[in-house]
């Protein structure tokens, strides 16, 4: 029995995922544009088996019947959620097949090994030699040799021979090696390839001489990854446990087995009883809804490669992200045009390179700055951030960074680079264990003739180079001595002892994030049971947070008018007559990942805007640093409210939710021009370059190709 006020929300996120593989399927998406959201379909598909489906089973193996605020139990979700993924499956097979003929016709082809021509055999052959072979580890099973640890989302093939000495039928299992591209280029044919594991199937004589091969078949498992850090209370102790507790992923119990439908029975069964095995106490039993038919291809996130091939015509057109107007003239310091006036950046339309990287690259290297601090939860290994962190240290200047090693599978990267800058002085720390680090902030302390100055930007997005040419974010620039005050504050009490317990102008998760976003939407709803207009606009990347959504549900019953922008995952039930009848929620689906949180409440015409790192969920609100800041120049609210106008009024890129919970994607009429979001975004910051000769960042590379 459902709860009518929510959706599930794992079903909402399958949902999501569904959106996704919908641009896929969608004709007007270019052709590899359709391959490479057929990959990203594959992977957010395995990162939901890893953590949201292995805690369903743990719930389940556990005993707990208590259901999720839907009213739904783990057993009841699993089963739902299989289904769903079945049905998706398909879709994805079928657009799969579809997409691939297309690309034939335009000479790029996945051939199989039974294609080739026995010159291009010839070559094959010799790769296989030369480069494979020495990588090759053959595994037997048998009672000298036990199964073979199955490492986690590895590419396996399932071998099963015949000793012709005695007539006996063997199993062996063979690593498809990831170190090697899994798309093999054919000798003399241009874009063609053919799959890696097809290339070892077909030379298993080698590994295996003098056996009879009687066939193989692909597999892949996947584990149980989350992080486990009950216990793990000081930081000092947090960075050896994480360490420990990311080697031990790849031990996880397995909570999925793909297997190619052309996979005899009885190999199924000996690989599902193998891997009931390795079950350990308080793990649920694989059993047979555990196993999916993968398709002649499996790990489709490896598709990526192929989507990323260098044919202009068969990618979304080019662009380059704009210098910022505020920030145009390359003479000018930053700090000065910051001090004049706070600069809101909207990533990537505006250049991360002219902007973010910019202010800390600057900062770096001016000699009257003091001290530089920042958050860091995702960051690209070569980006010119952690170079200027580390080249500001070696200066003399006082660098601290909050490193947040519990970033979901970031964990050995962050390590990596966080000791890379401790090596060279920079003082970093690591949080604690109950909290996620997310907010987005940093912080510039300047020395200006007899006082001293703090700069700051907080913003939705990570300080990431590679994200931020393929993710909406947000950023304000500020000098507002008050929200200056609060982000030491907040640096403080991340990097020291405090007792910190109210901001002056941010809004901080875990203290009162939750009573303050709901004192606004209250406020909204006290102005219209007054008769007097009120609006609130939220967009975000997902909705889930039980309090938040009653608040939403009253306020709509007092006559607030409510648009929310939920990317991902939404729990509110939209459009119920008596519930939430003035509730509206869109999602946005494109070549971006729409990533900034903003949120506009009308206040009487005194209009409040804030962007952000937090989603309205339970875990941004009580189990994450996050931090929200209010956007007070008149001047910045015209592009806030632009970017909500555009989501509201898309009809190319937007998908209705439904009060029965269906999406429903938006068409132009007939006649009607097409309005997707972010090609509206990208014309008009052209058209704006245009008309005032703005610089365009040179160094910036289109978002996805």
């Amino acid at each position: 029995m459902t709860d009518p006020l929510y959706f599930n929300r794992e079903l909402s996120w399958l949902q999501f995922n569904a959106r996704v593989l919908n641009e896929a399927l969608d004709s007007r998406t270019p052709l590899l544009e359709r391959l490479k959201f057929i990959a990203i379909h594959g992977n957010n598909l395995d990162e939901f088996y890893m953590v949201r489906v292995a805690g369903l089973r743990r719930q389940l193996a556990a005993g707990v019947t208590q259901p999720a605020p839907d009213g739904l139990s783990p057993a009841e979700q699993l089963a739902a959620i299989h289904n769903e993924v079945a049905q998706q499956h398909a879709r994805a097979e079928a657009c799969l097949v579809e997409v691939l003929g297309e690309l034939a016709e335009r000479g790029i082809r996945l051939l199989g090994i039974g294609d080739l021509t026995p010159d291009e055999w010839t070559g094959i052959d010799a790769y296989f030699e030369s480069t494979i072979f020495p990588i090759l580890t053959p595994l037997a099973l048998d009672p000298a040799h036990p199964f073979p640890h199955i490492s986690n989302l590895s590419l396996s093939l399932a071998v099963e021979i015949r000793d012709p000495t005695d007539n006996v039928t063997h199993f062996a299992r063979v690593k498809v090696p990831r170190s090697l591209p899994r798309w093999v280029a054919v000798p003399g044919r241009a874009r063609q390839f053919v799959p890696l594991e097809q290339v070892i199937g077909a030379n298993l004589g080698a590994l295996f001489p003098g056996m009879e091969i009687l066939g193989s078949y692909a597999f892949r498992v996947t584990r149980y990854t989350d992080l486990e850090l009950a216990g793990t209370d000081e930081p000092e102790d947090l960075l050896a446990t994480i360490e420990e507790q990311v080697f031990r992923r790849g031990f996880g119990e397995v909570v999925r087995l793909e297997v190619q439908p052309t996979m005899p029975a009885h190999l199924r069964e000996l690989l599902l009883e193998e891997l009931r095995g390795e079950d350990a106490p308080g793990s649920a039993r694989l059993g047979e809804s555990d196993v999916r038919d993968a398709g002649a291809l499996l790990e489709l996130s490896a598709l990526h490669s192929i989507a990323s091939l260098d044919v202009p015509e068969l990618h979304d057109p080019p662009f380059v992200s704009l210098v910022p107007a505020a920030f145009r003239d390359a003479e000018a310091s930053i700090f000065d045009v910051i001090r004049e006036s706070d600069v809101l950046v909207h990533h990537p339309y505006d250049s991360f390179t002219a902007s973010v990287e910019r202010f800390f690259i600057t900062a770096a290297e001016d000699s009257d700055v003091l001290a530089i601090k920042t958050t860091l939860y995702r960051t690209s290994g070569d980006t010119p951030i952690v170079d200027a962190l580390t080249h500001a240290a070696q200066h003399g200047k006082q660098v601290a960074v909050i490193v947040e090693l519990k970033a979901r599978f970031d964990e050995a990267n962050n390590i990596s680079w966080a000791r890379r800058l401790e090596d060279y002085g920079v003082h970093v720390s690591y949080g604690s264990a109950s909290l996620k680090t997310h907010a987005k902030t940093a912080l510039v302390v300047r020395r200006e003739g007899e006082h001293i100055r703090r700069y700051v930007h907080i913003g939705s997005g990570n300080y990431n180079s590679k994200t931020a040419r393929g993710y909406t974010d947000l950023g304000l620039f500020t000098v507002d001595p008050t929200i200056a005050s609060d982000v030491s504050d907040l640096f403080n009490s991340l990097t020291g002892y405090s007792r910190q317990r109210r901001f002056r102008r941010l809004i901080v998760a875990p203290l009162q994030m939750r009573e303050q976003f709901i004192g606004l939407i209250e406020r909204e709803a006290a102005r219209a049971r007054d008769g007097r207009p009120a609006r609130i606009v939220a967009k975000m990347n997902a909705l889930v947070d039980p309090k938040i959504i009653e608040a939403l549900y009253a306020a709509s019953r007092d006559g607030v008018e409510i648009d929310l922008i939920v990317r991902g995952i939404c729990c509110l039930r939209a459009g119920v007559p008596g519930l939430s009848e003035r509730i509206r929620v869109v999602s946005i689906i494109g070549r971006f990942l729409e990533h900034s949180r903003a949120w506009w409440f009308a206040n009487g015409g005194a209009d409040d805007f804030y962007i952000g790192s937090a989603d309205w969920m339970q875990r941004n609100f009580d189990r994450r640093v996050e931090a929200v800041t209010p956007v007070d120049q008149p001047a910045l609210h015209v592009p806030l409210r632009r970017l909500f106008e555009a989501c509201l009024t898309d009809n190319r890129q937007a998908w209705d939710l439904m009060p029965d919970g269906r999406w429903v994607q938006r068409h132009a009429a007939p006649g009607e021009a097409d309005r997707g979001t972010q090609a509206m975004l990208l014309h008009e910051r052209w058209e704006a370059a245009t008309l005032a000769a703005r610089p365009i960042d040179k160094a910036a590379a289109p978002a996805e190709h």
